[in-house]
């Protein structure tokens, strides 16, 4: 009953910091937590069973797989863009298509003149 216990502070930690964060590595931590939490739930349902270890590594060798992959994006884009807000994101997308179609006009325009 105590992991209930932990697991329903942490995934309310969790919620918490992904709804009041805005910078990309505090929501990163933040999903982690729930993430954690759910994984916790998930393992002590099957520990009865003889299953317990085995969903236990399978869960947590998922959990850093996707935990590296988030990781190598957000710092290419801190690297990349100098982005550490969320709500940038967006506006860097949105611009990025602005560009893409500028180019596009000014190649059909040479096209035209050629």
């Amino acid at each position: 009953m105590n992991f209930v216990i932990l697991s329903i502070i942490l995934l309310i930690i969790g919620i918490y910091g992904l709804l009041t964060n805005r910078n990309l590595i505090k929501v990163f931590i933040s999903l982690e937590l729930i993430a954690i939490a759910a994984t916790m739930n998930f393992i002590m349902i099957a520990m009865g069973q003889g299953l317990g270890e085995a969903l236990l590594i399978i869960a947590f060798s998922t959990e850093t797989a996707v935990s590296a992959v988030i990781l190598a994006v957000l710092v290419i884009l801190s690297k990349k863009y100098g982005i550490s807000d969320i709500d940038k994101i967006p506006k860097l997308i949105h611009s990025k298509e602005k560009e893409k179609e500028k180019t596009e006009e000014k190649e059909e325009v040479e096209e035209q003149w050629q």
